[in-house]
Order: C-alpha cells, then sequence, then structure tokens
C-alpha cells in the first residue's frame, strides 16, 4: 500500500516545506483521508489510489501567458509496469486551506473524472492523442462530460457541496487567496503545468491491453444510463 504522503515528507525531510505547513497539513489530512471513505461510501466504488502532491500545482494553456490557473487536483491515468493505473493528486495547500466542504467536492469531482475515464476506456472511445491534458486536467468547463453526481452519490451534503462549488466551474476566492498568501507568497515549491503538454500517450496497443473488471465496467455502464435519465428530467 503506497503511503500518500511519501512525496509529501520527502520534500520536508529536504527542508523545501517548512515546518508549520507539514504540522498543518498533516493535523488536516484525516479530512482528505474521511473525504475518499465517505466518496466510496456515498458511491459503491472504490477510490483510485491518491497522494499529496508537495507543490502549488499551476497550470496555463499557453506557455506565454501571465494567466494561471490553481490546480487543486488532478485525475492522471498512468502505464506502470505494464499496468494501467488511475491515480488522483492532491494537492498540499488544498489540503492546508482548504475547507472541510471544499476538499471533500474536489475529491469527489476527480472521481468523476475517474469514471468518466474508465468509461472511455472500456468502449474504446480514447484515442491515444486525445487523453491530453485538457481532458482530463482540471479544466473544470467539463459539466457536459461527467456523469451525473445525483446518479452516482446517495449523500445529500457532499452533493450540495459539489452542486455549490461545481455550478459552472470551480472557483474559491478565499481559498485562492489564501494559497496564495500562505503558499505562493513565501516562495514554497510550485510546479507548472501546461495544459496541453501534459499528454499521457498510451497507444492503441496498451489501451487494448487494459484489463477492466467485468462488474466495475457493468456498474459504469448503470451509471451512465441512471445519468442521462437525471439529464433528461431537467430538459424536459
Amino acid at each position: 500500500m503506497l503511503d500518500p504522503l511519501v512525496r509529501f515528507r520527502d520534500a520536508y525531510s529536504k527542508g523545501l516545506i517548512p515546518e508549520d505547513v507539514y504540522d498543518l497539513t498533516l493535523k488536516r489530512f484525516p479530512i482528505t483521508v474521511a473525504g475518499i471513505n465517505r466518496i466510496e461510501k456515498a458511491s459503491g466504488i472504490q477510490y483510485p489510489v491518491a497522494y499529496v502532491e508537495p507543490s502549488l500545482v499551476l497550470s496555463s494553456s499557453d506557455p506565454n501567458s501571465y494567466e494561471y490557473g490553481i490546480l487543486f487536483a488532478r485525475t492522471i491515468p498512468v502505464m506502470f509496469e505494464e499496468k494501467f493505473q488511475v491515480v488522483i493528486q492532491i494537492s498540499a495547500p488544498l489540503i492546508a486551506y482548504g475547507l472541510k466542504g471544499t476538499i471533500h467536492a474536489i475529491l469527489a469531482h476527480e472521481f468523476l473524472h475517474f469514471l468518466e475515464l474508465i468509461r472511455k476506456i472500456s468502449k474504446m472511445e480514447l484515442i491515444s492523442d486525445e487523453l491530453s491534458g485538457n481532458l482530463f486536467e482540471n479544466v473544470y468547463s467539463d459539466e457536459t462530460r461527467l456523469f451525473e453526481p445525483r446518479a452516482v452519490f446517495n449523500d445529500r451534503t457532499l452533493l450540495n457541496h459539489i452542486t455549490k462549488k461545481f455550478p459552472s466551474g470551480f472557483r474559491d476566492y478565499k481559498l485562492e487567496d489564501k494559497v496564495i498568501k500562505f503558499w505562493s507568497d513565501r516562495n514554497l515549491p510550485k510546479s507548472n503545468i501546461s495544459l496541453d503538454a501534459n499528454n499521457v500517450k498510451l497507444s492503441a496497443e496498451s489501451l487494448s491491453n487494459i484489463k477492466l473488471d467485468p462488474k466495475f465496467i457493468l456498474k459504469i455502464t448503470e451509471l451512465e444510463e441512471k445519468s442521462a435519465k437525471i439529464r433528461k428530467k431537467i430538459l424536459y
């Protein structure tokens, strides 16, 4: 079992993370664990492997632009030793400075990305070059594509958090201000990702070799049908 804090502890031992931020993040980490447990309980599906990224992750769609978005979490498809895995990267600043509802909403949102990714792979809808940053990074304008949260989660409070935080894209100005003041302005670790450079290339061959649990695929198909029904209701 991978320790989700291994990279964060490592950054601390190298002196990249100051003690106060380290202590605060560790103290608040149980909120993240509780969020993951809550999502598993509300969906009946196991959460993917998750780890804490010891940096503030910034993205820009254009390397020459000064406009950056903060990525508080990302869903990353990886091929590891010939095995396909989805990993959820959670940024340490989110854990240190996010409210519980925000942390849980973001974790749930990434979980929906994960389901979407598995759905596409199971249907062989992924062209290898399409598995790019702007598909699976937190470009939060993806509401049309994601599974309907009400089809996936049976936890009313969690659903409220999601719909409040993601009506048409995630913005939490208080959190962003805090992160800039307590992380960015103190020159703590940052990583920049250009959304189009962050492509994961899966060849057609490796895509066809991915083995998915048939029970899981069945569950995803059910959720897809449920999502479609809920959307229809909203439309009419």
